[in-house]
């Protein structure tokens, strides 16, 4: 008679298989192999009566995931990032290369070399924007990758936070140099500039209204009017005319939205944008960028998606691009473009 010795890798039975498993893997084989009937596998265990985990759990303090310091320092000095920046359009060290407008309900995209700073400016009224960003070599390979910006910095954005992008690139894409708003967060938890949301969709409109006119106070205009203006089918849009598609839509920056999840449900919710004319936020492309924005339909976002009651009143916004009068004032600094993530991509294999 034989007995079934079972190797998994280079690692004995003996070590790894579990007690009740082992009687059933052992036994007469008369001459054949031995197999073991997956039925016999133990499976899910009796829940604990009682558990130490849990309340543990409820009397840890919350530990962040990432600690920032930990992650390569900006590619310059703290002197141009939080003092040479910040000022260089209001000094003259930055000069305007092109402007352009986000009609309302729309979508517009522009492209920055790196080193060039770009501002999303308020310039009628109250207005949120929802943005992409892909890298200009391969922007159908790496884009914006907007809950590794939270998990690394946090729901909200502002001044010295980094904008990361996507797998297997994972680099800085941007970094806020300048935020006018700097709203911090107010009792209720919320903040602006959000990376939680993904954007507005028409998707998930057919799913709150089941049917393809959004708007019933709009029923004398064509359906497409209506249905299509989203975030998302704006963003599709401008894509398509960038050369890319509806998947490489992704995720977005909320720039000017005030958002939080609720104390009680923890629900997603909004507040009336607390942006006002005058205010941007600016960023310095840290690679050579591809960037796309949505002036939101929601406006700024006081009447929740799918509301049919409510008209949203909306604005354009205005994007400004600079670039800095001395060519070498980054290199002084220490800045260089962001390179690629380092890790060799073998995952083990």
């Amino acid at each position: 008679m034989n007995h079934l010795l079972l190797w998994i890798d280079t690692y004995s039975s003996e070590n790894i298989i579990h007690p009740q498993l082992k009687t059933t893997m052992s036994g007469e084989t008369n001459g054949t192999t031995s197999t073991v009937s997956p039925t016999k596998r133990p499976r899910t265990l009796p829940p604990p009566k009682s558990s130490k985990r849990r309340e543990l759990a409820r009397k840890t303090k919350p530990i962040p995931c990432y600690k920032v310091e930990q992650l390569p320092p900006k590619f310059g000095s703290t002197e141009l990032y939080e003092g040479i920046l910040p000022k260089a359009v209001e000094t003259g060290d930055a000069e305007l290369v092109e402007s352009l407008t986000i009609p309302p309900k729309s979508a517009m995209s522009w492209k920055v070399p790196a080193g060039h700073m770009w501002r999303i400016i308020c310039t009628e009224g109250p207005q949120v924007a929802d943005m992409n960003c892909w890298s200009l070599d391969h922007p159908s390979k790496e884009r914006f990758y907007s809950s590794k910006t939270r998990q690394i910095h946090a729901t909200h954005l502002s001044k010295g936070d980094r904008l990361w992008s996507s797998f297997p690139y994972l680099r800085p894409m941007a970094t806020i140099v300048g935020d006018t708003i700097d709203y911090g967060f107010d009792e209720d938890g919320a903040g602006v500039h959000d990376v939680i949301g993904s954007r507005c969709d028409p998707y998930t409109h057919h799913y709150m209204t089941m049917c393809e006119q959004v708007n019933k106070n709009k029923e004398s205009a064509p359906t497409t009017t209506w249905f299509n203006c989203t975030c998302h089918s704006n963003l599709t849009r401008r894509a398509v005319h960038d050369g890319l598609q509806e998947s490489d839509v992704h995720d977005v920056l909320n720039v000017f939205m005030c958002t939080g999840f609720t104390k009680d449900t923890h629900q997603y919710f909004t507040k009336p944008s607390p942006v006002d004319v005058g205010d941007y936020i600016e960023f310095l492309a840290e690679i050579d960028l591809l960037v796309s924005a949505s002036t939101c339909p929601q406006g700024d976002v006081s009447v929740a998606c799918g509301d049919e009651d409510l008209e949203p009143k909306c604005y354009p916004l205005g994007v400004e691009i600079y670039k800095l009068k001395n060519p070498n004032l980054l290199r002084e600094h220490g800045w260089k473009p962001s390179p690629i993530n380092g890790y060799e991509g073998n995952h083990g294999m």
